[in-house]
C-alpha cells in the first residue's frame, strides 16, 4: 500500500462506546487504542477525535484533559434530559453525531483511512459518502450494539472483544 494511503483519522463516539464497553464488562484505554491502530510504522495518525456528553463544563475534566494530553481533539456537548412517555423514565443524551460527521468531512482531505468507534446507524450515509471518495472505513463496535446498516456500509468491522487484549484498560489512569 503506498504511503499516501496510510494517513489515518480516528473518531470515537464516547457515549456510544461507554455503553458498548459497559455491555461487554470491560473498558478500553484511549492510549492503547492509538497505539493499536498506529503500530504499523507506515501509518501516520493525522487526527484523533473524542466526542462526549457532559453534565456541566467541569464534568469529566480530568478524563478530558488526559485525552487531550494523548493527542485527542475532544468535542463536548451538554447533556439534555428527555422524557420517554412509554417507559415513564428520563434519560440523558448529548447527540454528537452531527459534530462527528462535520469533523469527518471538514478533515477529509487529510486522511485516507478512518476508524470510527460507534455502532450508530445514523452514520451509514456519511460512511457511504466517504467511501465514494476512496476512503477506507473501519468501524469498531460490539455485537448487539452495531446497527446492521452501519456494518453493511463499512469496509471493515472490528468487534471490540476481538481486539480486547490489545486495547483493554488495566490501570486507573483514566
Amino acid at each position: 500500500m503506498p504511503c499516501s494511503m496510510n494517513r489515518l483519522s480516528i473518531f470515537v463516539d464516547g457515549n456510544n462506546m461507554f455503553y458498548a464497553q459497559q455491555k461487554n464488562g470491560w473498558f478500553f484505554d484511549p492510549r492503547r487504542v492509538l497505539e493499536h491502530f498506529t503500530n504499523d510504522p507506515d501509518v501516520m495518525l493525522v487526527n484523533a477525535f473524542w466526542y462526549t456528553g457532559i453534565k456541566d463544563p467541569q464534568d469529566q475534566r480530568g478524563f478530558r484533559d488526559a485525552l487531550i494530553s494523548l493527542g485527542y481533539t475532544v468535542r463536548t456537548k451538554i447533556l439534555k434530559e428527555y422524557y420517554d412517555d412509554n417507559s415513564g423514565r428520563y434519560s440523558q443524551k448529548a447527540n454528537l453525531d452531527i459534530e462527528i460527521v462535520i469533523d469527518m468531512f471538514n478533515t477529509v482531505e487529510q486522511y485516507d483511512r478512518v476508524v470510527l468507534f460507534s455502532g450508530d446507524g445514523d452514520f451509514e450515509r456519511a460512511i457511504e459518502l466517504l467511501r465514494s471518495k476512496s476512503t477506507h472505513i473501519t468501524v469498531v463496535s460490539t455485537e448487539g450494539m452495531i446497527a446492521r446498516e452501519l456494518r453493511n456500509a463499512t469496509d471493515r468491522y472490528i468487534d471490540l472483544n476481538d481486539i480486547r487484549p490489545k486495547i483493554e484498560k488495566f490501570d486507573s489512569q483514566f
